[in-house]
């Protein structure tokens, strides 16, 4: 999520807690799949081991009793503060593209609740949370649980159980035969083959709001093609909104998929895998189709609603990318972003009722509906996410002096002096940018304004959100071209957009940020500023610190080292060669070095630019 550092606005910045953290993506590999059950001592007869538990927990007592055999292991069941965890490590064989969690669990309960999960027991694999359990899911025997834990094929991963008991009233989590069943194999990529695939999505999506613009139903598909030389198998559609629900109950909801056979959500519940029904070779296309649901849940966040106002942020599913590493399956993040995505098409058709204004992303046309109701249908090229808001936002429009179309959505409270400001920021801003990296092709831009968003600001194609603020605005247009145009891996390298949007912003504003490089304090050997959102998710106090401000300031410095000319030569050329594509570290390195005689590797040695 953008942050608004404090150096910029004065605004404090929240760190979020509790992020699931996934240290690698899901690395494929050409080795052939073994079937093979991957946990050891899974119904716990030999005792502890390997398992990691607390003194006690792996049991014969007869409080509790086994599934089959005569031990279990019992997490929780004090009526007291605990917590509890059973832990082990294990390696998922590589090749092997189907991976299902399964054990036995009894819930035991002195809660008298039938709708307030006050105990809960998670079931995590790496960092990820992959299931949860309540005192609402006691019963009187066991009940088979599995869980589809593909996304981790071919990793070395820790299998956790954490029970979590409140001040009062026992609630006992019971396991017994746990297993990890691995087979079957996803489609990695040829040896040597970093090709990025699928490429070209078309996605046409129809929908329909309820009454208040929160509830949405409808269908969308979406056509894709394989460029690499490695056949394509299948496809992952990323659901990141699900990251907002309790897996498996979710917000977002995938049904009566055509053109592939699902599995079960992984992830928690943000990866659907959908096996194509023959290979796809190079060149070749497919599409898939599914209707969709999505139920905004409330909160002023990038998928949330404040009030009667939504924001439908990342509400969409998309195809994941297939690379080098394999594919990129990485865990959403509250602290940052997550998205891999190349440039696509959307033709989004939003049938809503006529009091609800719908900012979004692309060009938008409003034709009549049924009675009392509008269809906006939004057309967006060559973009690589599409969001949209709904309610009875006050809106207000200008034109930039380059001739691009500025809309303002305000929520009730912000004052009509605040929104004309707003649209003067943004008509300046979307210029400066363009002036310095090429030409906005978004066709019109759309700003919704909401000073309750905790986040402070988040940018989309074409459409952003923000609190009252210039430096902010002009930091989310910025993203328009350092992540929109210029892509990126947004998990692995979230420098790439961050450091040269507040860098864009610093110029945009008239800051030459001389000196800010003298500030820089490192917390630890391990702190780079290339670091992944896995790292700044487990420190996230110092995310906004170095990726925000040590990101900007090193570009500050490297403007002086090569000389002004240079480096606005060098962002303008770089922005050009990769619009509309994807940029990595190592690139942005190789063109740095190719834009000056000054020997660069010290600077990146001494910036701790890695890659």
């Amino acid at each position: 999520m953008r942050r608004i550092l404090p150096a910029l606005t004065g605004a404090a910045l929240f760190a979020a807690t509790g992020l699931a953290v996934l240290a690698t993506p899901n690395v494929a590999s050409a080795a052939a799949c073994t079937p093979a059950q991957v946990v050891a001592n899974g119904g716990f007869e030999s005792g502890s081991s390997p398992w990691t538990a607390p003194s006690g927990a792996i049991t014969g007592d007869s409080g509790q009793s086994a599934h089959s055999g005569s031990s279990y292991a019992w997490l929780d069941g004090y009526g007291s503060s605990h917590t509890d965890t059973l832990s082990q490590s294990l390696t998922l064989p590589t090749g092997c593209g189907t991976a299902t969690l399964g054990f036995w669990l009894h819930v035991d309960t002195a809660e008298t609740t039938g709708s307030t999960a006050y105990d809960k027991l998670s079931v995590k694999v790496g960092s990820t949370t992959v299931a949860t359990y309540s005192n609402l899911d006691a019963q009187a025997g066991y009940v088979h649980r599995t869980v589809d834990v593909s996304a981790f094929a071919g990793q070395a991963v820790t299998l956790a159980f954490t029970g979590v008991e409140d001040s009062s009233l026992q609630t006992s989590f019971v396991l017994d035969d746990v297993t990890l069943d691995v087979s079957g194999g996803t489609t990695p990529p040829q040896p040597g083959d970093p090709t990025r695939t699928p490429v070209a999505p078309a996605y046409t999506v129809d929908l329909s709001s309820d009454a208040s613009g929160g509830s949405w139903t409808g269908h969308e598909s979406v056509t894709f093609t394989n460029a690499s030389p490695t056949a394509l198998n299948e496809v992952y559609l990323r659901l990141w909104d699900n990251a907002h629900g309790s897996c498996p109950s979710t917000p977002i909801t995938v049904t009566n998929v055509t053109g592939g056979t699902p599995s079960p959500l992984t992830v928690n519940c943000t990866a659907l895998r959908i096996t194509l029904p023959a290979p796809l070779g190079q060149g070749q296309s497919g599409t898939v189709g599914f209707d969709l649901g999505i139920t905004v849940p409330s909160g002023a966040d990038r998928f949330g609603h404040d009030g009667a106002y939504n924001f439908l942020g990342n509400a969409l599913p998309v195809l994941a990318i297939r690379d080098a590493a394999g594919w990129h399956l990485d865990p959403y993040t509250n602290n940052g972003e997550s998205f891999y995505s190349v440039a696509s098409d959307f033709t989004v058709t939003l049938d809503h009722p006529t009091g609800l204004l719908v900012p979004a992303t692309g060009t938008s046309v409003d034709t009549p509906g049924t009675a009392g109701r509008t269809v906006t249908k939004a057309t967006a090229t060559k973009v690589r996410d599409f969001a949209w808001g709904a309610g009875p936002f006050t809106r207000i429009s200008g034109t930039s002096a380059a001739g691009v179309k500025v809309n303002v959505y305000s929520v009730a409270g912000i004052s009509a002096a605040d929104s004309k400001s707003m649209l003067s920021t943004a008509t300046s801003a979307v210029d400066a940018h363009a002036q310095r990296f090429g030409a906005y092709p978004y066709g019109e831009l759309d700003a919704v304004i909401d000073n309750n968003f905790w986040f402070g600001g988040m940018e989309y194609p074409g459409f952003v959100l923000d609190l009252v603020s210039t430096t902010a605005l002009t930091h989310e247009i910025g993203h328009q071209w350092w992540y929109g145009i210029v892509g990126d891996d947004e998990y692995t390298s979230p420098w790439l957009d961050e450091s040269f949007t507040d860098y864009a912003t610093d110029l945009a504003l008239g800051k030459t940020g001389n000196g800010c490089w003298n500030s820089v304090s490192w917390a630890s050997s391990a702190e780079r500023i290339t670091n992944s959102m896995a790292y700044w998710d487990a420190n996230s106090s110092r995310y906004s610190t170095v990726v925000y401000g040590y990101g900007k300031c090193a570009l500050h410095d490297l403007r002086r080292t090569i000389g002004d000319t240079a480096m606005t030569t060098l962002l303008r050329n770089y922005a050009q060669g990769h619009w509309n594509g994807v940029s990595t570290t190592a690139e942005f390195k190789a063109a740095a070095q190719a834009a000056t005689t000054v020997d660069l590797t010290s600077f990146w040695s001494q910036h701790r630019i890695d890659g």
